[in-house]
This record gives structure tokens, sequence and C-alpha cells, in this order.
């Protein structure tokens, strides 16, 4: 989004226009912004056969799917119904890589008769695996290498009290279980967490998995997940990608040699490909003045966008009906929820009236998806904009979404 003729635009069009065309709340995605992070990712790593794997949970909407899938980016699902909604975006089931976690067997099964990479995150269902498949279905193993890193706690994924993966010390354990059933074992998998700007932390990641890899025999491809950091606000330290992708580069192809043979590096991030392509629009309702603080309350909330109450997450806030720098106020931006519902804090704004629309910037990754319709509220539309059009690519949701399979038993 950016400011330009006295007006926000998103690929030159104004978004107060957008946002008077398809009402607020509103989650407005920038199609050429997830088309420029596919391509900074790839100029990272030229020098490796690289495979980016969307992970879908970020944003599931089925266009942003189809884009991903048109410019070449295969996904990562967690669920059997993220995995029809790739199917039904176009995906052949071998583009799909299945990372479960704490499933029941029965998802594995499907996801494999679908005919999906599995990829799998504990003993148990090893072992369950082999007895069920042998050697005539290839899977991968996520593992643990117990680092921490990440923006916030309840993103950091690989540490040693993480529930995700096969934890690396228990290597003799994975190895006694695929020789014992000749598991045909052709990646293996580790996702750090999410916000992740240290290059040490990937570099560290990336020497445990490699070293471990040298005793599978089948490898065609090491993952070593997503969590590259972004930019919420100006200044903010961001993944240095290209310095990344020297480092990792070298190691790889250092242990590619060892190895015997090329394997494909991949990578599934998530927020890194979507979360600056989005914007919430919200509308404000009141402006509503205290002894100590200025409230600004808006059409939407932490059923919309949660991430600031869940995770302390920065969202930078635009008043984009009123782009005059002169006057500005500190408020704090609040939700119609009825709960504690703050989107923000002593934040400084250009002069807010009712009735004014608010743009909450990187949006795009965990806020429809995980959306709810707390309160009895209908979640909002989606829209994205591509080639200089707006397109309906989500309908608000209305009463009938509220009832629908709700059964009233008593008259």
């Amino acid at each position: 989004m950016q400011l330009k003729d006295n007006s926000y635009q998103i690929q030159g069009l104004d978004v107060s226009a957008i946002c008077q065309e398809f009402g607020t709340p509103l989650y407005v995605y920038d199609s050429e912004k997830i088309i420029e992070k596919i391509g900074q990712l790839r100029a990272a790593f030229p020098d490796v056969d690289l495979k980016i794997k969307y992970a879908a949970k970020a944003l599931t909407n089925l266009s942003v799917l189809a884009l991903m899938r048109q410019h070449g980016v295969e996904l990562d699902v967690v669920s059997p119904q993220e995995l029809k909604l790739g199917l039904l975006a176009g995906y052949d089931a071998s583009q799909i890589t299945f990372t479960p976690s704490g499933v029941s067997f029965h998802e594995i099964e499907e996801a494999v008769a679908a005919g999906s990479i599995i990829n799998l995150d504990n003993l148990v269902v090893l072992e369950k695996f082999g007895q069920r498949y042998g050697n005539t279905v290839a899977c991968s193993i996520r593992i643990k290498p117990n680092v921490a890193a990440g923006g916030n706690a309840k993103i950091m994924t690989a540490h040693d009290g993480s529930k995700f993966g096969i934890d690396v010390r228990q290597k003799d354990d994975i190895l006694r279980i695929v020789e014992k059933y000749d598991l045909k074992v052709v990646g293996l998998h580790q996702h750090t967490g999410s916000d992740i700007k240290d290059a040490n932390a990937y570099t560290e990641v990336a020497r445990i998995i490699f070293e471990l890899a040298l005793l599978f025999k089948d490898l065609t491809f090491i993952d070593l997940g997503g969590g590259f950091k972004v930019s919420y606000r100006d200044g903010d330290e961001i993944a240095d990608l290209p310095r990344l992708g020297k480092l990792l580069s070298a190691s790889f192809l250092a242990m590619c040699q060892q190895y015997g043979r090329p394997l494909q590096l991949w990578f599934e991030p998530g927020k890194f490909l979507v979360s600056e392509c989005g914007h919430l629009f919200v509308t404000t309702n009141v402006v509503k003045q205290n002894p100590t603080r200025t409230f600004v309350g808006v059409d939407s909330g932490l059923n919309h966008l949660i991430r600031p109450m869940m995770y302390d997450s920065y969202h930078h806030i635009v008043n984009v009906s009123n782009t005059d720098e002169s006057q500005k106020q500190v408020y704090d931006v609040v939700g119609y929820i009825c709960e504690t519902d703050t989107f923000a804090k002593d934040r400084e704004l250009n002069l807010v009236c009712e009735g004014d629309i608010l743009a909450f910037k990187n949006a795009g990754a965990y806020g429809f998806t995980m959306s709810s319709q707390y309160n009895s509220r209908f979640r909002p539309a989606e829209v994205m904009v591509h080639q200089g059009e707006a397109h309906l690519v989500r309908e608000r949701e209305t009463m009938e979404d509220i009832l629908r399979n709700q059964i009233l038993i008593f008259d």
C-alpha cells in the first residue's frame, strides 16, 4: 500500500474506493507483493536446486493457493482439509507435503491414499507407518534439533520443550525403526519457528540436519522450514536473505558432495510470502475520550485479527481517510468484541474521526485463517488485487453462516 496523489493505493487502486465497494471489515491482498516475495527467496539461493513449499496454514484462500501454484510454489499442509483445498486450487497431490502433528493415524492414511508426501513427526507414527506400508510408500521425517529461535515463545517450534518433531537425540530409535521396516526415507525436515532474523539459528539447525542426513541412504531433499523475519515497523531488523542464502547454500552443497549425489533444498515459508501482501481495513465506529486515554473503536476485533492479543504482535496502522500529517494524536485502537480487545496502545495516528477507515498492515498471514465467529459476528470478506483489478475472493459471512449446522431442539 503506497501513498500516491494524496490517497493510499494498491496497484494504482484507491483503497478507500475498494472499501466502499466491498465494505469493511475487509481483508485485501496484493498479488504483486506475493510474487515479489517468491522472487526474493529464489534469488537468495541461485546455486542450489531449490523448492519452495508454501505453508498453507498462513493463508488458505483458494485464489492465494492458485497464485502460488502459477508461480511454481508447491504446498505444505497440516490437515486433510488443507490438502483438499490444495487439490481444489489445482495442485497435484504429489506437490503437497502433509506435515501433521499429533493427529490420528487415519489422517496419515488419508494423505497417503491421496498421493501426498508424508512428513512424520513422532516415533509412534513412524512405527505405525512402517507396520502399515513398509517400504512401499516413501516418507519424510521431521526432526527436532533443540534450537530455540523465533519472535515469540509461542511460535518457537524446535526447542527442547516443543511438541514438534522427533528429538535428534533419538536418532538411534529412528534408525532402528527405519531398518526394521526398510522404510524409504526420502526427506529430512525441521522447522525452527517464526520471525527468525538471526542467520546463526539457521546455520546451526542446518549443521544438525546435514550431519543426520548422512545416515539415510534414500534422501532426495532436505527441508529447513521457514520463519524468515519480515518487517512490521520502520527500522525492523529482518532476515538477511542474501547472506543466509550464501551461508546455507555453501554448507548444503558441501553436504551433498559428502552424501555422494545432489539433493534438493526445500523451504516452507508461510508468513514470509503472504504477511506483507495483506491489509485489514476497518471503519471507525467511535472516538471515545477518557480522562487519561482516547480510544478508537472499530468495526472489527480479535475475531478477525487475533495476533495482537495472542502474540503481542505489532501491526502498523494507517488512517487512510486522513493523509494530513500536521495533526496527530495518540490513541488506543480497540475492537468491538466483548473482551479486552486491543489492536494497539499509545499509537500515534493522523487525527481520527468517526467513519475514518484504518488499515492494519502485515495482516496477510494468520489473519483470516485464525478468524472466528466469536460474539456471533461475521467473518470479513476477502479481496485480491491482481493486475490492477480488485477481485472478491471470499464473500462476507451472513446470518446463514452463523446458523449453518446448528439444530434447535426446543420450541
